[in-house]
């Protein structure tokens, strides 16, 4: 008898300022562009797509489009997003070891 997994939706843990920062930072700190955009992308499906657009003037397939692996958006797309769920980034020195 096989057994169904069911699809994980990381947006749907999303649900309070603290968590999105908290995964959010997370990411960044892993370093991986496509999963920045990926979790990007599950904030803002977490806080409305619709919503979304409408803050940054894009249209949703142009969002979705944007906000997947592999997609080179333009930086200011990106700033536009975060800035429409509420997030900023912030620069902090490296530690060196």
């Amino acid at each position: 008898m096989k057994k169904k997994l069911l699809a994980f939706d990381p947006s749907e843990l999303l649900d309070s300022d603290e968590a999105i920062a908290a995964y959010l930072t997370q990411v960044l700190a892993d370093g991986d562009t496509d999963e920045l955009l990926r979790a990007i992308g599950h904030v803002a499906k977490a806080r409305g797509m619709a919503h979304i657009a409408e803050e940054t003037g894009l249209g949703r397939e142009s969002l979705y489009k944007a906000l997947r692996p592999g997609a080179n958006p333009r930086f200011d797309t990106v700033l536009k997003v975060c800035h429409a769920i509420g997030v900023q980034f912030s620069a902090h020195p490296i530690a060196h070891a």
